[in-house]
């Protein structure tokens, strides 16, 4: 590098398998203290995490490619994923292309289900988070500005929110598929987090009447369950009342399973040869792939709801280029701006210590 250079790298289920993906997942306490091991480097001079059920990414700025070299061996030390099976999902970009994919991420083109809208928040919390952590500086705070402005405008101007595109409405979808209709079925949902949260509401607009919420903050559970009129379960009886639930859709923040074939061979006794359905929308993923070998139980994940979501691509294909299109003429303009700005004498101006105003990311 002849002078810093905007850089990705990480690993997204476009080339990582779900098995893999559950692997390179960073917890709350790892992400914070690889953060804090990288920005350290003096190479290293502006960094944001992005970590979801689909992805994690390194976003930053570099003197040097050692630095990129340095925080991709630490992340793989960290995970204790050996390092050389991780340059075969290793996703990399830097200049142009590294802008052009944080656009497409924010917008929901680079999304296992096409046109998805958590995305979005993800990246403003992963930026605001980068913030918080006084790790962004005046090249990421406008790069992700600008990604936020340009998501909106694709979204205000293009069909690409069209369908089912967000997990909460693909996993409603996925369970009309297989019963019909859900009035007479009964739901547990397992999570009160933004995914949780919008599969309960998503399932209650679709005629769902049977709902129970159920979450390790109680608190969380009993507020979302009275907003839909719904029952509330304690996390702790989750597996004991198994056999009283249809539908059970988990998307909870855990190192393991939180559901297990014991429990669920236990439940299956009291159901009479009536099918339970896991729906299982967490990365580590909640639910032992061990119940698929018990007899009526059936599980989906994530890589199986992209499945389901995929007719609804092809009828937004036109769509997606179109917004390919108006996002690469925006990163191109965006991109000649950051490189001009760090050119040398940029960065020596950078390197004085001027330091960019408070930014907040755009509201919406």
């Amino acid at each position: 590098m002849t002078h810093p250079e905007v850089f990705v790298i990480g690993a997204t289920h476009h080339s990582t398998p779900l098995e893999v993906r559950e692997r390179l997942a960073l917890a709350a306490e790892s992400e914070a203290a690889l953060h804090a091991e990288l920005i350290a480097r003096s190479d290293l001079r502006e960094l944001t995490i992005l970590n979801t059920c689909n992805r994690v990414e390194f976003y930053g700025v570099a003197d040097a490619a050692e630095a990129v070299a340095a925080l991709e061996a630490s992340f793989c030390a960290r995970q204790g994923f050996d390092h050389a099976e991780f340059q075969k999902f290793r996703v990399g970009r830097s200049g142009r292309d590294a802008v052009i994919h944080l656009f497409e991420v924010a917008a929901g083109l680079d999304s296992q289900i096409v046109g998805e809208t958590e995305i979005l928040g993800q990246v403003k919390e992963a930026y605001a988070t980068g913030q918080q952590r006084g790790s962004t500086g005046p090249v990421l705070n406008r790069l992700f500005q600008k990604a936020f402005q340009a998501a909106k405008h694709v979204r205000t101007h293009t069909g690409i929110g069209i369908g089912q595109v967000s997990v909460a409405t693909v996993a409603v979808e996925l369970a009309l598929n297989i019963f019909g209709h859900l009035e007479d079925r009964r739901i547990l949902l397992l999570g009160t987090g933004e995914i949780g949260d919008k599969t309960a509401r998503a399932f209650h607009s679709r005629g769902a009447s049977d709902l129970t919420v159920a979450s390790r903050r109680a608190g969380r559970a009993d507020a979302l369950a009275g907003d839909l009129g719904a029952a509330s379960l304690a996390f702790e009886e989750r597996e004991a009342r198994l056999g009283e639930f249809d539908v059970v859709v988990s998307s909870v923040s855990a190192p393991g399973p939180v559901w297990s074939p014991v429990a669920t061979v236990a439940a299956m006794r009291t159901r009479r040869s009536r099918p339970l359905f896991f729906i299982d929308l967490g990365v580590p993923r909640n639910v032992d792939a061990g119940v698929t070998e018990i007899e009526n139980v059936f599980l989906y994940n994530l890589d199986d709801l992209a499945k389901v979501a995929e007719a609804n691509r092809v009828a937004r294909e036109a769509e997606v280029t179109n917004c390919r299109a108006i996002l690469a003429e925006r990163a191109d303009s965006l991109w000649r701006h950051l490189n001009a700005s760090m050119a040398p004498n940029g960065v020596s101006q950078a390197a004085r210590g001027a330091s960019p105003p408070p930014c907040r990311p755009p509201a919406g």
